[in-house]
């Protein structure tokens, strides 16, 4: 494979030291996917030169007119402190002519609000959970035929920033609570769905006109708390130590019957070109019941997204088991992309979509719920 001149955009606050050598779990967690993602570019022969983007697009422009990269990987998952404004570094890239991993500018820009998506989903008659959204400064009122119990996420933000066992609730007073803390606490517009219990999957898909899809991977909670619900919360995601002490872990999906495991795979395809998320390497996130609740095998299991770029540990493993070594799949989504040219849309990277069962009788709830502003049915 020939030599390239890889630009890594990733936060100044992300820049990944040269070793591992007298670093600590905890601060390895921080920068894990920017180290490994220059390590291993590196490791493959390209010439890698990361760059601390965070406020500013002139250090993207200089870097790129003076360094002359052939492709720019895309770590960033953030610009100026806003979520929202990731598609724009895209777009920037794109008016540079210069080619980049991961998702197009419409891609984020979908995938980004979870509402947006789920009109869209809603709209192809895909299955999903019923939700409501609630704007900030608004009276909080659920809307009468959605039931409860709801889980209560920030309306924009991912990586499950904000996600507690408090965000599950049972009664209209503990949601007008959570909902509150989503206002005042992250900043953001909140939306509560319909709350599923289940495990926790994870499914990799690769390409853009033509897809492959990793083996299914499964996040394993260990000793939780008596009581607590198993949802993968910030903790559960972020804190070494608590995943250590709770025994949680990841790896292989085990007794997952072939009919819905081709289920999901073929859900996971179709909400991945619905939302035009076109990455090469993007890790989804998967729910579903357990295994003495599976619904039946001819109910579908509907796809929810997440948006920010996905190298973690779970992606990396699942890549491995499904026959490709890291390393070429890093190299491959550079490569691939600077072969693309500077086509709209033909980009590579990686990207993160969420997986989660349909309800008891997805029909039932009739369409998705909007509140405020955004009363409407999809």
């Amino acid at each position: 494979m020939k030599q390239l001149r890889v630009l890594v955009l990733l936060h100044p606050d992300l820049m990944p030291p040269d070793s591992l050598e007298g670093r600590s779990e905890q601060e390895i967690h921080r920068w894990k996917t920017e180290y490994d993602v220059v390590s291993t570019l590196r490791e493959a022969g390209h010439e890698v030169r990361p760059l601390g983007v965070q406020d500013e697009l002139k250090p993207i422009r200089d870097a790129i007119e003076s360094w002359k990269p052939d492709v720019v990987f895309n770590l960033l998952e953030q610009f100026h402190g806003e979520a929202v404004y990731d598609q724009n570094v895209a777009s920037y890239l794109e008016l540079l002519r210069v080619p980049y991993t991961g998702c197009n500018p419409r891609g984020l820009m979908l995938a980004r609000g979870k509402d947006l998506a789920k009109k869209l989903l809603a709209y192809h008659r895909i299955p999903l959970p019923a939700f409501a959204v609630f704007p900030m400064r608004r009276k909080v009122r659920r809307p009468p035929r959605l039931g409860l119990p709801l889980i209560v996420k920030s309306l924009n933000e991912d990586a499950s920033y904000g996600i507690a066992q408090a965000s599950v609730v049972e009664s209209d007073e503990k949601l007008a609570e959570r909902v509150g803390f989503i206002h005042e606490r992250i900043g953001t517009a909140a939306i509560a769905e319909q709350y599923i219990d289940g495990r926790e999957l994870y499914v990799g898909v690769m390409g853009n006109d033509r897809l492959r899809v990793l083996p299914v991977w499964e996040l394993e909670f260990g000793s939780m708390a008596q009581g607590a619900r198993l949802i993968a919360t910030e903790k559960v995601k972020h804190d070494p130590e608590y995943q250590e002490r709770r025994g949680i872990l990841h790896g292989p999906a085990k007794d997952l019957p072939p009919q819905l495991g081709a289920r999901i795979e073929r859900s996971a395809k179709r909400i991945y070109r619905t939302l035009e998320l076109q990455a090469h390497l993007p890790d989804a996130r998967a729910r579903r019941l357990r295994p003495h609740r599976f619904p039946p095998l001819g109910r579908r299991h509907p796809l929810l997204h997440r948006s920010q770029p996905q190298s973690r540990d779970r992606a990396g493993r699942g890549v491995r088991r499904g026959g490709l070594a890291g390393r070429a799949c890093v190299s491959r989504s550079a490569a691939s992309d600077r072969d693309a040219g500077h086509q709209p849309g033909r980009t590579c990277g990686t990207r993160a979509l969420s997986l989660a069962p349909a309800a008891p009788d997805p029909l039932a709830l009739g369409p998705p719920f909007f509140h405020g502003s955004n009363v409407s049915k999809a």
